[in-house]
């Protein structure tokens, strides 16, 4: 199944992708192809690192925009930190799923260390990535929000409540792949959805590509300065 809410009707009949896609350079060139008919030449496109830096980067290239990073991270349950129960952006409040933690019989103020440290881990990849610049300006423009696949979508869910409080023009979430309930509870978070396979059988984000080696934080630095290099040289 493929998402795209400018092709409302029947999702199953729109063009469909092969999976799995060789690697994450692969899945960003197909969601570029997606994007550029839209009228977003110029946005800002915002990848969620570290995963999603790679799929960005063939976006901004094909689009002609900066690439930079949102940082995001997940708020893990503490006992059991791999079961994320929200998450947070840079700039943004925290977001909970408010369902697992009734089953968890937790609160939000139960978490408020857990929360803190994340805020805290968040600051440092901010400041490594973007090596003190701020985000760029996004009032009244369009935005592209990348990631390399949606699983729950706390971490998507985090960023573009975040970033919607910086008023952008048009706010887009684009992804190669996502769980397809995850990616129909996004619908109304943004003003538009671009994702070309949309399963209903999901594990796992990984599942869908060949290759989907674990990035570092030096990876993501090198796919940025790489993006500079390559919109300074046209």
């Amino acid at each position: 199944m493929s998402w795209n809410r400018s092709v409302r009707g029947d999702l199953r009949q729109s063009e469909s992708v092969r999976l799995p896609y060789t690697d994450r350079a692969e899945a960003g060139r197909v969601l570029a192809e997606r994007l550029a008919p839209m009228g977003l030449e110029g946005a800002a496109v915002l990848a969620l690192p570290r995963g999603g830096v790679p799929v960005g980067y063939e976006i901004a290239r094909r689009l002609g925009s900066r690439l930079d990073v949102l940082v995001t991270r997940k708020i893990g349950y503490p006992p059991q930190p791999e079961l994320g129960v929200g998450a947070i952006a840079e700039g943004g409040a925290p977001v909970f799923d408010a369902g697992l933690l009734q089953r968890l019989g937790l609160r939000e103020q139960d978490l408020a260390a857990t929360v803190a440290a994340e805020r805290a881990e968040l600051g440092r990849r901010v400041e490594v990535y973007r090596r003190g610049r701020p985000l760029p300006e996004l009032a009244g423009r369009p935005v592209i929000v990348v990631d390399d696949g949606l699983a729950t979508g706390g971490t998507a869910r985090a960023a573009v409540r975040a970033l919607r409080e910086r008023g952008p023009s048009r706010l887009v979430l684009a992804v190669p792949v996502g769980a397809a309930e995850t990616v129909g509870g996004l619908d109304a978070e943004v003003d538009d959805l671009v994702v070309p396979a949309a399963p209903w059988e999901f594990r796992a984000v990984g599942q869908w590509y060949r290759d989907f080696e674990q990035l570092t934080d030096d990876d993501v630095i090198a796919w940025l300065d790489r993006a500079a290099r390559t919109r300074e040289t046209g």
